[in-house]
């Protein structure tokens, strides 16, 4: 990692169905890029890679989250600059939506309609991850 990495990190939202208690993945729509991804966000200087992965979750989704596995981490290139993603599966306990200026909508969708709506690759990648790592796959 340089010293203009962009630093991040986020998770993969999920919770029980309440119709049948399978789980589904929370995506949140950024209407400033059109597109459809898991709740993440840059980190705040010193700030720990888990706490600010929770704190994006609460801030773009509204919910609250109990850490699980750690996720693979994303690095790719945004306006030629690295960046470094941190990922962690993170169950729903409690919270809700409300519309702001980052997430104008959330989705709770089944694992397959969550990599289906995906926009980005990578974020599919993460779904896979998920699942291997609640033993689902």
């Amino acid at each position: 990692m340089t010293d203009d990495t962009i630093r991040a990190a986020g998770c993969v939202l999920w919770r029980r169905s309440p119709v049948d208690g399978e789980p589904e993945i929370c995506l949140v729509h950024r209407p400033r890029y059109d597109d459809w991804s898991h709740p993440k966000g840059k980190l705040k200087r010193g700030e720990d890679p888990l706490a600010g992965a929770l704190r994006e979750v609460e801030e773009e989704t509204g919910y609250t989250a109990v850490p699980g596995a750690p996720l693979p981490t994303a690095r790719y290139e945004v306006n030629g600059r690295p960046k470094q993603v941190h990922y962690w599966a993170a169950e729903a306990t409690g919270g809700s939506f409300t519309p702001n200026r980052e997430v104008d909508r959330i989705l709770w969708l089944p694992p397959t309609a969550a990599r289906a709506r995906l926009t980005q690759p990578r974020d599919r990648e993460l779904v896979d991850a998920f699942l291997n790592a609640l033993n689902l796959a």
